[in-house]
């Protein structure tokens, strides 16, 4: 009797695990289904194909999850340092993972760049039970975040952006909204720590993780940010670089083939950085507030290594002013011609030319 109660919860347990998925359309198109280019700066478009189409972003969702932590680092509210306590539910996660076993703890630390470079899931599902008490509690924050940001087109249903089980909702949104998103998550420098990481270890460096955004390796600048992929969703990236103090976000989602999605996004980036204003100049500046929030940034999450990352604009003819007000009026030319003329018409009349 036993073994028949035994094989009974083996069973349970496995069809938790490998859950019937829901049926949802394939949005996936050839090349793609939407495009935006992002000026980083200003948050000008400058060039969108069926940017407010809703497609599934897949673990692009991620980049929220990493937002909201973020958020709560500045706020001091989370440390670095803090250990993220392993679930059983968190253990259970599929798809991309690191393979955390229940009653493990990483430092958040170790968990952003595995959720970065890895897009692990059963991170995802670890550090929003750390941050909220549960996924649905977590799932609500998220929402709630992207109704603050404008994100009108945007609906999370997950903490991770796995395709849907049965009864469940799949995550939405459009390629302007994960562009303005993108934009948002730039604001704190350290992301980019995260996202330009191309192999990393885990578990004391026996396990190595290896990024998904192959971008990092053969695009000039690219340093994040963030890709995702299911079928019915196609292959989408957030892709971001910055090339001489300037920085371009370009988002690709719906492609059928990985290749031909890394190479449109490789091309729009080239395309971003051709159509930026010449007569803007950008500068860098410390990233360290969200929304006209002006708290200091907590010094745990910058670094020197950290200062090239969100370009802020400055008008030239601005900065042409205050260069000019700071040399202040050339005095010394004024004082030095009539002094130069007296000392002529004084040597002249020595000689007796007068």
């Amino acid at each position: 009797m036993k073994y028949v109660i035994t094989f009974l919860l083996l069973a349970s347990f496995m069809g938790q695990a490998f859950a019937a998925r829901a049926r949802i359309d394939t949005v996936s198109r050839d090349p793609h289904a939407s495009v935006v280019v992002m000026d980083a700066a200003t948050g000008a478009i400058l060039h969108e194909e069926n940017a407010d189409t809703v497609l599934f972003p897949a673990s692009m969702v991620k980049m929220m999850v990493t937002l909201l932590v973020m958020e709560r680092l500045q706020a001091g509210e989370m440390r670095l340092g803090d250990y993220v306590h392993v679930t059983a539910e968190a253990q259970r996660m599929g798809g991309a993972q690191v393979y955390l076993a229940e009653g493990e703890s990483f430092p958040v630390d170790d968990m952003l760049y595995a959720l970065s470079i890895k897009s692990a899931n059963d991170v995802a599902v670890a550090l929003a039970i750390h941050v909220a008490g549960s996924k649905e509690a977590f799932v609500d924050l998220m929402n709630k975040k992207a109704s603050a940001l404008g994100l009108t087109s945007t609906r999370f249903a997950s903490v991770h952006g796995l395709p849907p089980d049965e009864g469940q909702e799949p995550d939405r949104s459009t390629a302007r909204d994960m562009a303005n998103l993108s934009r948002e998550l730039l604001k704190y420098r350290r992301v980019l720590m995260y996202s330009s990481a191309k192999k990393r270890g885990f578990r004391n460096n026996t396990f190595e993780m290896t990024t998904h955004n192959r971008l990092l390796y053969n695009v000039e600048g690219c340093d994040g940010l963030k890709t995702g992929y299911f079928t019915a969703a196609g292959f989408s990236i957030a892709a971001t670089a910055q090339r001489d103090g300037r920085r371009v976000i370009a988002v690709v989602m719906g492609s059928k083939v990985r290749q031909i999605r890394d190479q449109k996004a490789a091309e729009f980036l080239e395309k971003g950085f051709a159509l930026l204003p010449s007569h803007i100049a950008s500068r860098v500046e410390p990233a360290s507030t969200v929304s006209g929030d002006t708290r200091q940034v907590d010094p745990e999450l910058l670094s020197e290594a950290e200062s090239d990352a969100v370009p802020v604009v400055v008008d030239v003819e601005v900065s042409d002013a205050k260069s000019k007000e700071q040399r202040g009026f050339p005095w010394l030319i004024v004082f030095s011609v009539p002094a130069g003329l007296i000392l002529i018409v004084f040597v002249l009349l020595r000689r007796g030319v007068f």
